[in-house]
């Protein structure tokens, strides 16, 4: 999954120093829109205008297995009833830094269903 400049630089930064705001339990977050949008490393946010939500993760996620970071949030029938047509992970319920965007239709959710969303982002060598 390719990394946006704000995820790789964040990585970055962990390396040598103790980033502000970890991609914890507390502070990580999964963000679905509608935008269909290509990705760009540039983009430092979920590309849709309005339709777009970010929901905190659920408990006891994120997690992490060797190189396999899994991030995992549910949204309930009245949040994100809309065309999901990208989601990304971010370690702010707004701003804060997005450590992945990807472009893709999952779908699109009715007020009257709950989706899980579950990510894992395998970090590997070239």
């Amino acid at each position: 999954m390719p990394l946006p400049n704000s995820g790789r630089d964040w990585l970055a930064g962990a390396i040598v120093a103790n980033p502000a705001t970890l991609f914890n339990n507390a502070n990580a977050y999964l963000g679905v829109g509608d935008s269909s949008t290509a990705f760009a490393a540039s983009q430092t946010d979920l590309q849709a205008t309005t339709n777009k939500l970010r929901k905190a993760m659920s408990a006891s996620y994120p997690t992490i297995a060797g190189n396999v970071i899994t991030a995992r949030s549910l949204f309930n029938t009245s949040e994100a009833n809309f065309p999901w047509n990208e989601h990304g992970f971010f370690n702010g319920p707004t701003g804060g830094t997005m450590l992945y965007r990807k472009q893709e239709s999952l779908g699109t959710k009715a007020n009257t269903q709950s989706w899980q969303l579950t990510v894992d982002i395998t970090l590997n060598n070239p």
